[in-house]
C-alpha cells in the first residue's frame, strides 16, 4: 500500500470538509486581491422607511454624505412612481498613505417606489436634514360612505 496524498472523492468522509476549506480559502484570496475601490464600486441604494395612514404616505430615506443640490425627487408615470436619485462624490486626498479598507459607498443612486392611487401630487413636500430625506405625500380625501334610505312600499 502506498502512503501519500490522494485526490478526495465524494465517497471520502473528509470530502465535504476539504471542499469547504478550499472554498473559504478561495473567498479570502479573492477578497484580499481586490483593491478597496473595486470592492465597493457597485451601485448603492439608500435605505427607506415608508409609513401610511389615512391622510398621507410618509417616506424617510437615509442618504448621508450627499448634498441637497445633488438630490432629485420626482413623480413619474401619472404620479404612480416616486423616484429619488442623486450622487455622492468620493473624497479622496492625494497622500502617501493608502486605503486598506473602504466601506462607504460613492457614485450615483436611484430608488423608485410605487405609490397607490389617490394621492395629491401637487401637495407633495420634501425636506432634507442631517442626511435624511423626508417626503410627505398627502392622499385625496376619500368620499365617506353614504347611507341610503330605503323607502318601504
Amino acid at each position: 500500500m502506498k502512503w501519500g496524498l490522494t485526490k478526495r472523492t465524494e465517497r471520502d468522509p473528509f470530502f465535504e470538509v476539504d471542499s469547504f476549506r478550499k472554498n473559504l480559502s478561495d473567498l479570502f484570496d479573492d477578497f484580499f486581491t481586490l483593491s478597496p475601490t473595486t470592492l465597493f464600486e457597485s451601485a448603492w441604494t439608500p435605505t427607506v422607511d415608508v409609513e401610511d395612514d389615512e391622510k398621507s404616505i410618509r417616506l424617510k430615506a437615509e442618504i448621508p454624505g450627499v448634498e441637497e443640490k445633488d438630490l432629485t425627487v420626482m413623480l413619474e408615470q401619472d404620479n404612480r412612481i416616486l423616484k429619488i436619485s442623486g450622487k455622492k462624490e468620493e473624497e479622496r486626498k492625494e497622500e502617501k498613505s493608502r486605503y486598506l479598507l473602504t466601506e462607504r459607498r460613492f457614485g450615483s443612486f436611484e430608488r423608485s417606489i410605487a405609490l397607490p392611487e389617490g394621492i395629491k401630487a401637487e401637495d407633495v413636500k420634501a425636506s432634507f436634514k442631517n442626511g435624511v430625506l423626508s417626503i410627505e405625500i398627502p392622499k385625496l380625501e376619500q368620499s365617506k360612505p353614504k347611507s341610503v334610505k330605503i323607502d318601504v312600499k
